[in-house]
């Protein structure tokens, strides 16, 4: 059977029909596009021109009204989010930051203390290059390591230089105040020193500008009432308070070398019986704080550390 035309043109699609609809493949129609197009700009014009006169300002206040407050929230709920980011890179920037400052904060402590202890290792250097010149003798510095009794003797210190060093027994040793003592024994990095003061150390010593001779003895006594006794060998001389006491030296410069301050002379007692004279002496060096030392050497000493010299040169 054929079919009806007139049924077939009721039912097939016609030109104006997808022309005229929803448009090809749903696009909407070219007119209803350019009417909206020209709508925006002429909003757009009234609203530039129009400042807060605006006739679209009433609807822009209303929309602002009603979505500003969720906009507000919506903005507070993700801030904490959004910020995570950048709180973890300024945690660590901070963290970074404060770990610099600690650090420079605990330099600076530790140079605030041992400021004093870098100023008296620095003056100690300094008189000893002084002493060296006065003296007029060669001195291998040394430091203090121990102190104790050695021995028969009880007070001895342990310094740092031995043999090393140019160091040998029977050596004077001083410091920039004066006489410490005498090299007892040696290692190859170490010396034990008989300090003056010790109660068996005895140290020839003359007497300010008389130049009387006399000999020197310890008490044993270490700190502020450490004192040395001084017996004069011209038994009619007086000693005056206040002269000082260097020492006589012996022979060859061994023990003790000539001309070393030994201290300042505080009492005079007179033996009636026998008219002999005792001057009590207090020595310049503090034994209780001692630290840079120097041993007396022969110029041009082989030595493992710098020596001083007598003219204030290091060799």
């Amino acid at each position: 059977m054929r079919p009806d035309p007139t049924r077939e043109r009721r039912w097939r699609p016609t030109g104006l029909g997808v022309r005229g609809g929803s448009g090809r493949h749903g696009q909407p129609p070219r007119g209803l596009v350019v009417a909206l197009l020209l709508a925006c700009a002429t909003l757009i014009t009234l609203d530039y021109h129009g400042g807060t006169d605006s006739p679209v300002e009433p609807v822009r206040r209303v929309m602002g009204e009603v979505y500003g407050p969720a906009e507000v929230g919506v903005a507070s709920a993700l801030r904490p989010v959004v910020s995570i980011p950048n709180w973890l890179r300024s945690h660590d920037s901070m963290r970074d930051e404060i770990d610099d400052l600690e650090a420079e904060n605990a330099q600076l402590r530790q140079e605030v203390n041992t400021a004093g202890y870098d100023r008296n290792k620095l003056a100690e250097y300094d008189g000893l290059t002084a002493a060296a010149g006065n003296l007029g003798y060669a001195l291998v510095p040394a430091r203090v390591v121990a102190l104790g009794a050695s021995q028969s003797f009880s007070s001895t210190v342990t310094i740092d230089a031995g043999s090393r060093a140019g160091v040998r027994p029977d050596m004077t040793v001083v410091n920039n105040d004066g006489l410490v003592g005498r090299v007892l024994r040696v290692t190859r990095t170490t010396a034990t020193v008989l300090l003056v003061i010790d109660a068996d150390s005895v140290v020839g010593g003359r007497v300010g500008e008389s130049m009387e001779i006399g000999m020197l003895h310890g008490r044993g006594v270490i700190g502020d009432e450490g004192r040395l006794d001084l017996d004069l060998i011209d038994s009619s001389v007086v000693p005056r308070r206040g002269d000082t006491v260097v020492t006589w030296g012996s022979e060859s410069g061994a023990p003790y070398v000539s001309g070393v301050p030994v201290g300042r002379i505080e009492t005079v007692f007179s033996n009636v019986r026998d008219g002999s004279q005792r001057a009590v002496i207090a020595p310049f060096v503090d034994f209780g704080a001692l630290d840079l030392v120097g041993i007396v050497v022969p110029s041009g000493t082989d030595s493992d550390r710098a020596v001083v010299e007598a003219d204030g040169s290091i060799q």
